[in-house]
């Protein structure tokens, strides 16, 4: 009995020594849940679904709110107008790029994505300005998508409208993109060395290997050899992976969905037609197709979370003193999802991005590529492959799913940095 005693006024102490430590010396962060010795508050984050957490808790402690994963506080972001003071209004001051263990262990925060400070702001001003001259924002970039939606088209073809798995090929498609940006060249699907280049992102980028070589005696440069691959690296997993899961779990919501896709093939007809390539300059008289892809991306809340950012120095925040170091998660879900923005926000609706007369309706609310100092560099490019290579889809087959559309499941099978769409078959029948 008396061991038991001694072990609970033990624990009881190491919580009270935690709660104290925890809220000392740290400035004046903002409240939140009380955290445990050691693990801190991870026994009330349902690590499945990390975004609904966040907004139940959002419901106790109001749109900002601090968390410990461990014994390392963590300021949530949740809402719009936080989202934006934070991200925007004081982008600066967070745009750090907060611990991302897993990542840091890979690449040794190196590249576009997860470096900090002088390195990372060189090396995103060396991104853009690259792939401006590579043809970013030019019609020589537009050209290079279309190419690739067309031989996307070819090979769906192959299948003879019977049943496959998109995965595969819907990865294929940006990430030719990507290659023909940066080789000037894009690879056949079945080609041993594109398939290689799939699995092994960081072999064989020759096209880096001179530019920069005055700049390996420079100490104070960031333009090493390791630092560019992992950049080039960066732009690869980026702007394959998200877009094809994109294109992915659009496709799924279109199967389930007939009577939305019917209507966006429609609109394709009257606009297009079928004897040449959509481009984007349709965008602008395809207000409903233009809202189908917004919706998509809306819906899916692709990285519900942001990837994490942290403080450069001790800012001010809401009244709250936020300490240099401090991780910031900032609630992409709580943004898209906002049910006075786009009501019904659980409902796949185009409609959410047209007003009265279905012209498309801009809403400051789309935040899929994040916003301020740290957003997404590739945007323009996603937003042109997504348009393009899902109206061109669209526009050569109609989508026969296996099963009842009723019967389909759009619940994402990974919902913690990113949603991932179920695996699903469908069949691509020629029109």
């Amino acid at each position: 009995m008396d061991l038991v005693v001694a072990l609970v006024l033990g624990v009881s102490c190491l919580l009270l020594l935690s709660v104290w430590r925890q809220s000392s010396g740290r400035g004046k962060l903002p409240p939140g849940p009380t955290p445990l010795p050691i693990i801190g508050n991870i026994l009330q984050i349902d690590v499945k679904n990390i975004s609904k957490s966040l907004t139940n808790l959002s419901k106790d402690y109001g749109p900002v709110f601090t968390l410990y994963l461990g014994r390392k506080p963590m300021v949530v972001v949740h809402g719009y107008e936080a989202v934006k003071e934070a991200l925007d209004d004081l982008g600066e001051a967070f745009s750090g790029r907060g611990t991302f263990p897993v990542i840091e262990r890979l690449n040794n925060e190196l590249g576009v994505i997860f470096s900090n400070g002088t390195k990372w702001k060189e090396l995103r001003r060396f991104s853009l300005m690259t792939l401006r001259n590579f043809g970013m924002g030019k019609r020589s970039i537009e050209d290079r998508v279309q190419e690739e939606a067309r031989c996307l088209v070819e090979e769906l073809r192959k299948n003879s409208g019977s049943p496959s798995d998109p995965t595969f090929i819907l990865g294929c498609a940006p990430c030719n993109v990507i290659c023909s940006i940066i080789f000037q060249n894009r690879f056949d699907y079945k080609d041993k060395n594109f398939l290689n280049l799939m699995g092994k992102f960081n072999e064989n980028f020759k096209i880096l290997n001179s530019p920069w070589m005055q700049e390996k005696h420079n100490q104070q440069s960031e333009f090493t050899i390791e630092s560019l691959l992992a950049t080039v690296t960066d732009m690869f997993v980026a702007g394959t992976e998200t877009t094809s899961t994109t294109l992915r779990y659009g496709l799924l919501l279109l199967l389930k969905h007939q009577e939305i896709t019917a209507k966006a093939q429609e609109e394709i007809e009257h606009v297009i037609g079928r004897h040449r390539s959509p481009c984007m300059q349709d965008r602008s008289h395809m207000p409903y197709t233009d809202a189908v892809v917004h919706e998509i991306q809306r819906y899916i809340n692709l990285i519900p979370n942001n990837v994490p950012h942290a403080a450069t120095c001790n800012i001010k925040f809401r009244n709250y003193i936020i300490p240099k170091g401090t991780d910031l998660i900032t609630s992409l879900t709580s943004v898209l999802h906002d049910d006075k923005e786009f009501p019904n926000p659980e409902t796949f609706d185009p409609g959410h991005f047209l007003d009265e007369n279905g012209n498309f309706k801009k809403s400051d609310y789309f935040m899929p590529f994040s916003t301020g100092k740290r957003m997404c560099v590739g945007e323009g490019l996603a937003r042109m492959e997504l348009f393009l290579f899902l109206t061109t889809i669209l526009q050569n087959f109609k989508l026969k799913p296996v099963i009842d559309p009723k019967d389909i499941d759009t619940t994402p099978i990974a919902n913690a940095f990113g949603c991932v769409p179920p695996l699903y078959q469908l069949c691509f029948i020629p029109v």
